[in-house]
């Protein structure tokens, strides 16, 4: 099943933002269905591997509803969530209404290709199912590196693809089969989740970010495999 929603090229982020729109109601409740709630352990093990210090200045690219933004907050850090969709924006605020850690949080309408902030700006960048939404990955992640600081720490976390054929088929599978079934029910369109397994389809997945994260001067890179590589957290540090 293709999405409508995926495109290639220049008309890639209008597309997307019109996909994150739609479903920025559901969103939260869509994604406790389709990983029966290990996305929010997943977040948890990205943060412990951001090794968060405090006082950290730390940025949460395509944040979404906030959920890592207000973890990496809670750890002690400064953070800030920047998303191109102004509708999921606006459910982060209404939950930083009700969170004791909101002076700790800013959140900016924004452009991951063309960051808003000076070079070398912050001590840590995570961007959670986020990059395999850009129209360019390799930009995105250049663009990463220019406000990240020296010696600071970069953390990924997508859909992957496992290294089994077997449990890839099975994932994929369940992609295609099971996954718009919730897009349908719950926010009236099937494509807009077809668009995961169409997207990671033109992914390079967490191996192929490992390599592009080495081409591109990062150190210490290292992928992280969570259930049989289904999903995958690539962590990089900037050379000093």
């Amino acid at each position: 099943m293709s999405s409508a929603y995926y495109q290639a090229g220049a008309a890639r982020a209008e597309k997307v933002e019109s996909l994150f729109r739609r479903i920025a109601s559901r969103y939260d409740l869509i994604n406790d269905l389709q990983s029966f709630g290990l996305h929010r352990l997943w977040k948890r093990r990205l943060v412990r591997l951001a090794q968060v210090k405090p006082g950290d200045k730390a940025l949460d690219l395509c944040c979404g509803t906030g959920d890592v933004t207000f973890a990496l907050a809670t750890a002690g850090a400064e953070a800030t969530g920047l998303d191109f969709t102004q509708a999921m924006l606006d459910v982060a605020i209404r939950r930083q209404s009700n969170d004791s850690i909101q002076a700790k949080v800013t959140f900016l309408r924004g452009d991951a290709l063309q960051l808003p902030f000076p070079d070398r700006s912050f001590d840590l960048i995570t961007i959670s199912y986020g990059l395999r939404n850009l129209a360019d990955f390799e930009r995105g992640l250049a663009e990463m590196r220019r406000v990240l600081k020296s010696g600071g720490r970069l953390l990924v976390l997508d859909f992957g693809k496992p290294d089994n054929a077997l449990w890839r088929w099975g994932y994929f599978l369940y992609l295609r089969l099971c996954v718009p079934v919730f897009g349908r029910l719950l926010a009236g369109d099937w494509a807009a989740y077809a668009y995961i397994l169409e997207s990671l389809r033109h992914y390079p997945a967490q191996r192929g970010i490992d390599a592009l994260l080495q081409r591109l001067g990062y150190q210490e890179t290292q992928v992280t495999q969570i259930l049989g590589g289904v999903m995958g957290i690539n962590r990089a540090v900037l050379p000093r």
